[in-house]
């Protein structure tokens, strides 16, 4: 899924502008071209947390398997989006477990444009869905806000 290979350069808030998309953001929310995703809502995974970030990937794959986990009734959506302000890596996969931003996700303080959906993705095998839900469901890892 991720080449470690890459040369790794960190996205911050000065230099995002130089990073191309396509931006992908997984949800079950049925949204329209148009619509903004905004911080300011409870997390999909924990919902103590209300988040300061809008989180989305440069990887497919990982946004089907965000829409796949996260809370809700309707179905795994994998939105086509475009940042209206700057971004910055995701602290929250950052250099934990492999060094850089393997799974090329970003988030931003500042609303997530649609500007179309997947109809389909290479989506995970069901057993790592299942289990990565339970880990989720059972309030382990921090979450960076």
């Amino acid at each position: 899924m991720f080449d470690l290979d890459d040369e790794w350069t960190p996205v911050t808030l000065e230099n995002c502008s130089s990073l191309a998309g396509p931006f992908y953001h997984g949800t079950k929310a049925s949204l329209s071209i148009g619509d903004l995703l905004t911080a300011g809502f409870r997390s999909n995974y924990r919902d103590s947390v209300v988040m300061n970030h809008v989180y989305f990937t440069t990887v497919p794959k990982g946004a089907g398997l965000a829409a796949e986990i996260a809370k809700g009734e309707g179905r795994p959506r994998v939105y086509v989006v475009d940042p209206t302000g700057r971004f910055e890596d995701d602290p929250n996969v950052t250099n934990k477990k492999f060094p850089g931003n393997p799974t090329r996700s970003y988030r931003s303080e500042q609303p997530l444009r649609i500007v179309g959906e997947l109809e389909s993705w290479e989506s995970h095998d069901r057993e790592f869905i299942d289990q990565l839900r339970k880990f989720v469901e059972s309030g382990s890892g921090e979450i960076i806000n």
